[in-house]
Order: C-alpha cells, then sequence, then structure tokens
C-alpha cells in the first residue's frame, strides 16, 4: 500500500512519526509524500496551541481531498485529548491515542476498521516507554533519539500531561544501540529528545541521570556529536555543567524555557523557579562554557499578564546574554488551570506583543553571530541547500546558522572546519578551512 504521513509538533512527534514510517516500509509498504496519492493517510497531531490544532484538522481535510477513497488515520496529542473531534470528518477510518503509535502499523495492515474507530487509553496510567526503534530519519542530517516522554510538571498552560502522561524514560542499552545503528546509517549528530527530559531516568529501576547516560554515549558510541533538545531550568545540573566543561563532543548548545520574566506571572504559571533563579543558571552555564548558544522559550500574553509585567519580562530578556528567542502567544488549552483564570488578552495585543519579542530575539541572534566573525567553527553539512543563495548549509555546535561559499557536494553529511567571513541576517557565511 502507498501510505502518506504528516507531523505536527515536536521533536519526539517527528521521531515517532520516522519509527511508524521504518517499521511500514519494512513490512513492504511504500511511503509517499502527502502532497500526493496515497491508500492511506496518517495525521500525528500536536495539540500544544489552538493553531496546531487547526493544522491538524485542515492536514485530515486536505487528505481527503486528496484521495476521497483513502483511509485516514489520526493519532499524536490532539487525537488523543480530543478524539471525538475527528469521528464526523470525512474519510477518518481511526483515531489512535498516544500509547497506540506503536501499535500502527500492524492495525493499519489488518482488516479494514469501520469509519471513526476509536482506540484511546487513559494516559494517567500508562506506564511502558513507546517506542519504534530507528535507525535512519529521512531528509534528517541529525538523528533524534527519543530517551524519555511524558510529564510529572502541572504547568497551569500546559495539556500535554493529559496527552503523553506520567514521566518514564527509556533504558540506557536501548538508547546505545539505536545510536550505534545512526552511526552505521552515516551520521554525524544525535539530538537527545523527550517531553521532561531533564527527568531522564528517575523513574527506572536502577536509578540514572541524563549527564550519566551522555557519559556512556561518549564511552560507548562513536558518534561524533551529541546535542540536547529543550530541558527545562531546574533540570540543569552541575554533573550535566561539568559535561559542557569538559566535553568535545556535547554541542554546546541549550534550549531552556523561560515564559516569562515577571516572578508573579511565574508564579501563576506553576513554574518552579524565579527569574534570579534563571539569570544565575545562565550565569553558571556561561562560566562552564563561555561561548555556549542559549536559546529561550518566552510566552506573551499569559492571563495576569498588563503592561508592566510585559515589560518586565521585555526588560529582562533584553538583559540576557541569550543566543534566540522562541516566541508564542498564551493559548488556552482546554482542562488546564489557566483557561480558567480571568483576564483573557486580545489576540491582537498577544500577537503585537509575540512581535516586540521577535524583532528582539532576531537582534541577539545577530548579536551572538556576530560574535564569531572572523574564527573558525564546526559545521555539520547538511544535504538540503539554502532555498535563497543555493549554498549549501549547516549548523555550528553553538547553532548558528553556516552558509558554506564555497562547499562542494563532497562535504554533506561531515563536519569541517569553516572560516566565517560576514553575516547575512542571522546566518552567517564561510569558507571551508579543513576538515574538522
Amino acid at each position: 500500500m502507498r501510505i502518506a504521513l504528516a507531523t505536527l509538533g515536536c521533536k519526539v512527534n517527528h521521531y515517532e512519526s520516522a519509527g511508524i514510517a521504518e517499521k511500514l516500509s519494512g513490512s513492504g509498504h511504500e511511503i509517499v509524500p502527502f502532497t500526493g496519492q496515497a491508500d492511506i493517510y496518517i495525521v500525528n497531531t500536536c495539540s500544544v496551541t489552538q493553531k496546531t490544532d487547526y493544522q491538524s484538522r485542515q492536514l485530515v481535510r486536505r487528505a481527503h481531498r486528496l484521495n476521497p477513497s483513502a483511509s485516514i488515520v489520526v493519532t499524536g496529542c490532539y487525537a488523543q485529548v480530543a478524539p471525538e473531534t475527528f469521528r464526523g470528518l470525512d474519510g477518518v477510518t481511526l483515531v489512535a491515542g498516544t500509547a497506540m503509535k506503536d501499535a500502527l502499523p500492524s492495525l493499519l495492515t489488518s482488516e479494514r476498521l469501520p469509519a471513526g474507530t476509536i482506540v484511546v487509553t487513559d494516559m494517567k496510567d500508562h506506564q511502558p516507554f513507546s517506542c519504534l526503534p530507528l535507525s535512519r530519519i529521512p531528509g534528517q542530517t541529525r538523528g533524534y533519539v527519543k530517551i524519555q516522554d511524558g510529564c510529572n510538571a502541572d504547568c497551569s498552560y500546559c495539556i500535554i500531561p493529559r496527552a503523553r502522561g506520567p514521566s518514564r524514560s527509556r533504558k540506557e542499552t536501548g538508547v546505545i544501540e539505536e545510536i550505534r545503528r545512526f552511526v552505521d546509517s552515516g551520521y554525524r549528530e544525535i539530538v537527545l529528545t523527550g517531553i521532561h527530559l531533564g527527568h531522564y531516568g528517575h523513574d527506572l529501576a536502577e536509578a540514572t541521570t541524563l549527564a550519566r547516560l551522555v557519559r556512556r554515549i561518549e564511552n560507548e558510541t562513536s558518534i561524533e556529536r551529541i546535542r540536547l533538545s529543550s530541558i527545562e531550568p531546574k533540570d540543569v545540573t552541575n554533573d550535566l555543567l561539568a559535561l559542557f566543561r569538559r566535553s568535545s563532543r556535547l554541542c554546546r548548545h541549550l534550549h531552556i524555557p523561560l515564559q516569562s520574566g515577571h516572578d508573579r506571572i511565574l508564579s501563576l504559571m506553576s513554574r518552579n523557579y524565579t527569574t534570579a533563579d534563571y539569570r544565575d543558571l545562565l550565569s553558571k552555564i556561561f562560566d562552564a562554557s563561555p561561548e555556549a548558544a542559549v536559546g529561550i522559550d518566552i510566552m506573551t500574553g499569559f492571563p495576569g499578564e498588563g503592561e508592566k509585567e510585559f515589560e518586565a519580562t521585555l526588560e529582562f530578556v533584553a538583559s540576557l546574554p541569550a543566543a534566540y528567542f522562541h516566541v508564542f502567544p498564551w493559548s488556552s488549552r482546554p482542562g488546564t488551570k489557566a483557561a480558567g483564570m480571568g483576564s483573557h488578552l486580545k489576540e491582537s495585543v498577544k500577537k503585537e506583543r509575540a512581535r516586540i519579542l521577535r524583532e528582539l530575539g532576531l537582534k541577539k541572534r545577530e548579536e551572538y553571530g556576530r560574535r564569531f566573525l572572523g574564527r573558525e567553527v564546526s559545521v555539520l553539512v547538511e544535504s538540503g541547500r539554502h532555498d535563497g543563495t543555493g549554498l549549501l548549509r549547516g549548523f555550528s555546535d553553538t547553532y548558528i546558522p553556516v552558509l558554506v561559499m564555497d562547499g562542494t557536494s563532497s562535504i554533506i553529511n561531515t563536519i569541517v572546519m569553516v572560516t566565517l567571513e560576514s553575516q547575512r541576517g542571522t546566518m552567517l557565511t564561510g569558507r571551508v578551512a579543513r576538515h574538522a
């Protein structure tokens, strides 16, 4: 059968879609682009915001337009928290909850299901670590490795614990084996991913930590780069900072959610730190690795965020030595504490505040990149070329986007030292100095 997949949301979602695709391909099915004709369309949804809910529904409708006789399977976080939303949409055969992703390859090849079948379990009690092991991710130069799932935090704005269940971790041996498969497939960098990454190992029978896992990856695999996906402020431990001091393989890049630069709003969000804690953490990071890139999540328009609170956030993040921002307006999620709070701002106000913060974020990225002009940085060259220039592109270990002026196809998927010569907005350009 011809099967097409579309994925919204986080790296974990994309990892899981790749696992489904690899399993189906291994069973003899043809994986085709979502833009063309398929016998089955799979939509792996996200529900972190109202926008992703809308995009998920639109993908289902697009699939039905592409082939009205095709079966459509909806899975992911939105399918988990609001399965009835999809039951009546044209073409939907199966709505599969988060816990059913591993079973999707076998479900799809079983007897045809009645239209609108819903298979969703309560994630509150879901304990097994769900994983379809991978050896490659099509179209990606970096390999994602899912090591953790679920979340025990209770942030007042977040629906993900309902969609993903409690925090649970993958055994270290499984992580090591998968990274070795990625190495055998030619990957040079892996990204350790999870929903609450810093809680890795806390639930295992033989308790471990993220830092201990990274050390084991360094000792037992030949992967050249290890990158961490988003990690919570309280989870950046002294052991992890010690790794940043000494490791030549752990990328000097952390993405650490802040959400607000005002302590009262952080309290309303049920975050477990203050702005002083956050500033102190960044000081420790830069003491361990002075040139590290720190990306920041910022939410604007949370209930209770008045002009004073927004200005405090703007002033606070402007004072931080961050490399870039990820800014998004608050979105009311059904069943969360924040949804029941008063003082919801107009969408136009939230969007304007987000625009202001994004402009500041662009300046931060430009300022950070400018520090490296005239210097050599290691760049993993990706397979895709930059749309505007046709040049090869890649990322430094500190996540600087780099265009390679003199690169040939022979350096794709290799790590090279690039001398940075000029800046094009948030990107830097340079020439190959040598292989790393």
